[in-house]
């Protein structure tokens, strides 16, 4: 029996760095947005902090990092959305970016499949 890999070539994943504490909002503001879902795993930053001289105190080094896998339709409402959630545009909240997924592999279930390649 040959298994076939559904292979993805219009995956674009988006990565947000924010303070601990704040990952919950963002990503329930993603799969509001139409994401997915997310990952989400645990690191210590440097930089802004150390910019910020006395009001280093207030940003935390340990961060919380985010990633989204969305199609190329998805990813500027989404990445829009996850800013605003983290508050990205305050100095010492954050951090992200989208990278372009050269190809990506997952379950997807036989009736995804026929209404995708029905429209070929």
């Amino acid at each position: 029996m040959t298994r076939q890999i559904p292979v993805l070539t219009d995956v674009h994943l988006i990565t947000c760095i924010v303070q601990r504490g704040r990952a919950d909002a963002v990503v329930r503001t993603a799969v509001e947005a139409g994401a997915e879902g997310a990952t989400v795993h645990y690191a210590r930053g440097t930089g802004m902090r150390q910019n910020l001289g006395v009001l280093s105190a207030a940003v935390n080094a340990e961060k919380e990092v985010i990633t989204v896998a969305v199609s190329r339709e998805q990813l500027n409402h989404v990445f829009e959305r996850m800013f605003i959630a983290g508050q990205l545009d305050t100095p010492g909240m954050g951090f992200m970016y989208v990278v372009a997924v050269e190809k990506a592999a997952t379950h997807i279930p036989p009736e995804i499949i026929d209404k995708l390649t029905s429209h070929d």
